[in-house]
Formats: structure tokens, C-alpha cells, sequence
């Protein structure tokens, strides 16, 4: 007898081998309706439910087929609030549960969301596709690129899905625009400029406090290697600017639109790559650069910057994140919403292609609600209908890779060339060592 789950997992399996069409070998959309548990709901999990977790849990309560049953984290507050959100908007009560370990091991769970600080978001999904759970992972994938190498293999060896959250992927406008560009609108492209802005504060010098009865920082600190104590300045939101924890700016934001510009000029890996910065307005405990410039050349022909500004938020292209293609005919701009538009060589506007869903700049938690239903719906029917996903986890790893290759860089304060096949940093013995981390001792990432 073949239950609901084990139906889903199935079509996951069978899609393994299906790479166009989305649908099953000998169904069509219409008769593939008709198959009994086909449109059953997707139980999931939302793991890290603090803030962008919070608002995914909410975001995928809203989809149709989709049931929030679960939510884990290791902040009881956070779980709490998320389980009456997702209670307010679909009306079941989800089950709590810390241990990420033991959620995994729910038989009725059929995916999960993470959205976890970063040194978890690796980890967290290998143990899920480990678990046969569909994975839906927040961006970055990893937090250094030997994770997104064992994340790439893992998704083949364990036939799940796995989609990232490079939500601009689904955007009509994005899509249209990338379109554009492919059929030639501004002509060869061969220079792409990305960047964030934002009014940051200091996070200041911590003080070492008591653990809070709320927290289990044990569990939070995961795969992480231990710090002698705790600080009052670690959480929420500021172990982004720690090494230990975060990927900077460049993980943080920066991997959206690095991914729309290796998307729309068709690249993979770098060949050559460096970056300059510092943390040049405060003295305190963040560790990453405030201010960034990162230069990934591909094969001597294209090039891409990213620019970074944590504590200034004045605006590119009248826009606090985004990207721009040049070519030669002409420039395409995207902002941080959907819509572009299009200028040639004189600086004239050619095309203005506007939406009312929008970007709201300084939200960092949910800027883009209205837009991210696209991209939910898209997991959802990959492991519904084996439909191709817009952001795989290689795109996602990809990506993401390109943002620890510029940090990478400037934490050692060096240029280096990669390998084009697999970003691999040659003939550089200091640079090479931030490839992978050290792991807390029984946490290490094993396929």
C-alpha cells in the first residue's frame, strides 16, 4: 500500500530521472491530478524561526497543499511566536520541538525550511536530505564552499528536492529581464556590477552574561567550534559579522545578486578573484568589512564586482540593492523589486518595465512577501509534480561560492586564481585553508 508520504517521496525519486517536462513518464498535467494523494498536503518543518524563518513559515502556511506542522528552534520565544503566526494565518497549531535531530525523525514530515544562522545551514540540510526530507535552504547554502561541494553531491546520492532561496529566480521581471539580456537587447555583456547599501550600527564591545533561560546555546553553537563565553552582543541578528557564525555582507546580501549577474551573463566559476574593504566606521566586535569590493574575473573576458556598504546606505542606481549588466550596446538595471530598465549607450531610457510588488529596503525580515509566493509555489510543485525547480541547490551553491571566494580574499588579504571547473583556489596555501572549517568534534559534515 502506498501512503501520502510515501507517494511524495516517490515522485521525488522518479523526477531524479526526469529532467524536462515535469511530469511524471506517461501523465500529463491534467491526468496527473487525478492521481489518488497527488494533491494530499506537504507537511513541513521550519527550522530557525526567529526572523527570515518566521516569515518563510508564515510565507509557505499560505500556500495551498501546504501545512506548517512543524516548527524547531532553539529559542523558545521564537518558536512561540512562530507557532501562533502560523496558527493565525492557516489555523492549525504546529507542534514545537528544540532538537532539530528529533524532528527529523517524524515519519509524517515531509520537508523542511531552514532558515538558521548560517554555520547551520549546511549542516541542517544534509541531515534533512540524510532523513529523505525535501529541503527548502535559505541563502547563503553554506558557510564555507567545501559545504556547498558536499551539498551539491548530497542531493544526487539521497534524491531529494532541494531548492535555495534565490527568490528572484521566480520573479516574472527578473525572468524576463535575464530573458532580455539572453536575446541580446543591450548586446554582448561583459561587465556586471552588483551591489547592498544599508545604515548598519555599531554592534559594539560584548559583554560576557549569563546564557538566557530561553536559549540552548549548546545546540545553537552546533557544528560550530565553541567560544569561551557567551556575549550580550552575539544575538540575534549580529553573529552575521562573526566569523565563527556568518558570512559578512557578502553571504548575508551580496549572493542575490551575484546570482542574478552570473544567471544573466551565463557563468559558472570565476578564474581570478580579489577583494579590498575594511570594518572602517567602528571599533567593536564585528569582524567582517562594513565596506567591500569584490572582483570576480571569468576567463579574462567578463568581469563582475560587488560592492558592499554596511553603514552607508546611499543609493545605486536610485536602488539600496541590485545589479547592472553592461554591454556593448546599452546597460540593464535591476533593482532590489521586480522591474528593470533599459538605457543605451547615450544614457537614454529605452524600456521601464514596472511592477507594484516591490522591494521594501531596510526589511530584514520579509522585503519581498508579495513576490517570494512565486518561488514557494515552485518547490512545492517540484515535489508535487517533479516540475524543474528555478533554484536548485547548485545555483544556490554556486552563487554562494562566489561571496566566500571575495571573503575569502579579503580576509587574507590576497589575489589568487581558481580553478574554472570547480572555484578551487590555486597556488595559494593561506586562501586554500578558508576553503573548509574546523567543526565542533562529532558535528562534522559527513555524506
Amino acid at each position: 500500500m502506498t501512503t501520502r508520504r510515501g507517494f511524495i517521496k516517490n515522485v521525488a525519486i522518479g523526477t531524479a530521472a526526469v529532467s524536462v517536462g515535469g511530469i511524471l513518464p506517461g501523465f500529463s498535467a491534467k491526468s496527473y491530478k487525478n492521481i489518488a494523494g497527488a494533491n494530499d498536503k506537504i507537511k513541513m518543518g521550519a527550522i530557525g524561526v526567529n526572523s527570515r524563518g518566521n516569515a518563510l513559515a508564515g510565507g509557505f502556511a499560505r500556500e495551498k497543499g501546504c501545512e506548517i506542522a512543524y516548527v524547531c528552534d532553539v529559542d523558545k520565544r521564537a518558536m512561540e511566536k512562530c507557532i501562533a503566526n502560523v496558527k493565525n494565518i492557516a489555523g492549525n497549531t504546529p507542534i514545537g520541538e528544540k532538537d532539530l535531530r528529533r524532528l527529523l525523525e517524524r515519519k509524517d514530515l515531509d520537508a523542511v525550511i531552514i532558515a538558521t544562522p548560517e554555520h547551520w545551514h549546511a549542516p541542517a540540510a544534509l541531515m534533512a536530505m540524510k532523513a529523505g526530507k525535501h529541503v527548502y535552504l535559505e541563502k547563503p547554502t553554506s558557510h564555507n564552499p567545501a559545504e556547498d561541494e558536499i551539498l551539491m553531491q548530497a542531493v544526487k546520492k539521497y534524491n531529494i528536492v532541494a531548492a535555495t532561496g534565490m527568490q528572484r529566480r521566480s520573479w516574472p521581471n527578473v525572468i524576463k529581464a535575464v530573458q532580455e539580456i539572453r536575446d541580446g537587447i543591450i548586446g554582448k555583456v561583459y561587465f556586471g556590477k552588483a551591489w547592498y547599501a544599508n545604515n548598519r550600527p555599531s554592534i559594539g564591545t560584548g559583554n560576557i552574561t549569563a546564557i538566557p533561560d530561553w536559549l540552548d546555546w549548546e545546540l545553537w553553537q552546533g557544528p560550530a567550534p565553541r567560544v569561551a563565553s557567551y556575549k550580550d552582543n552575539y544575538l540575534h541578528y549580529n553573529w552575521h559579522w562573526f566569523y565563527n557564525w556568518g558570512t559578512g555582507e557578502a553571504g548575508n546580501n551580496g549572493v542575490h545578486f551575484l546570482d542574478i549577474l552570473r544567471w544573466g551573463m551565463d557563468l559558472t566559476y570565476p578564474t581570478h578573484v580579489d577583494s579590498s574593504g575594511g570594518r572602517y566606521l567602528y571599533s567593536d566586535d564585528w569582524e567582517f568589512p562594513d565596506t567591500q569590493i569584490v572582483n570576480l574575473e571569468f576567463g579574462g573576458n567578463k568581469l563582475i564586482t560587488w560592492e558592499g556598504r554596511s553603514c552607508n546606505g546611499r543609493n545605486i542606481e536610485d536602488s539600496s540593492v541590485g545589479c547592472a549588466f553592461y554591454g556593448e550596446s546599452g546597460t540593464l538595471v535591476i533593482g532590489g523589486g521586480n522591474a528593470y530598465k533599459v538605457y543605451d549607450l547615450k544614457n537614454e531610457l529605452v524600456e521601464n518595465v514596472t511592477s507594484e510588488m516591490s522591494f521594501k529596503a531596510g526589511d530584514t525580515i520579509n522585503p519581498t512577501q508579495q513576490l517570494d509566493s512565486f518561488h514557494f509555489s515552485n518547490f512545492l510543485d517540484g515535489i508535487r509534480k517533479g516540475s524543474p525547480l528555478n533554484a536548485d541547490i547548485n545555483v544556490g551553491c554556486i552563487s554562494t561560492t562566489l561571496a566566500h571566494l571575495g571573503n575569502i580574499a579579503q580576509r587574507t588579504k590576497t589575489t589568487f586564481r581558481t580553478d574554472a571547473l570547480n572555484a578551487h583556489i590555486l597556488d595559494n596555501p593561506a586562501a586554500s585553508k578558508l576553503w573548509s572549517r574546523k567543526y565542533q568534534k562529532g558535528w562534522e559534515m559527513k555524506l
